[in-house]
């Protein structure tokens, strides 16, 4: 995928801008150093999760993050869209998508069963987003959080 590129350490200087503006635009109280811790060790190639950049890799336009588990239910390793971002000047050309669908078919051939990701059910066109990329909520089912 062209516009797709494994982020490594040498990235970071081009995706913690990214990071803060996506933590910004969604309202995430959290400092330039947080960002940086948090990113890391997925950057330093960590086995709990990567980050891919979206568009050109010297002048990228966004970024997804994928945090791996394991999943009985599913029967092996499944894998949660922890954040995706595109530049809200570049958004509604695709970007986003191809992100997302190639993704989904390499973490697959990889051996991961289950992509899931967390969605604003208040955001109707964020919600066509993910269903275009083939996101079905799960009747009767939320996601939820308890924060250790």
């Amino acid at each position: 995928m062209r516009s797709l590129h494994l982020a490594t350490p040498e990235d970071a200087p081009k995706l913690l801008p990214l990071v803060a503006a996506f933590h910004e635009h969604q309202g995430l109280a959290t400092s330039p150093e947080h960002q940086h811790d948090a990113i890391m060790p997925l950057l330093e190639g960590s086995p709990h999760g990567a980050i891919w950049l979206i568009g050109p890799r010297r002048a990228p336009v966004g970024y997804v993050v994928i945090s791996f588990g394991w999943s009985i239910e599913y029967g092996g390793m499944d894998a949660i869209v922890d954040e995706i971002y595109v530049r809200s000047a570049v958004r509604r050309r695709g970007m986003g998508s191809e992100a997302l669908n190639g993704l989904a078919k390499a973490l697959q051939q990889g051996g991961v069963r289950a992509l899931h990701l967390e969605a604003d059910l208040e955001n109707e066109t964020l919600i066509r987003f993910y269903q275009r990329a083939k996101f079905v909520t799960r009747e009767g089912y939320a996601y939820m959080s308890r924060e250790l």
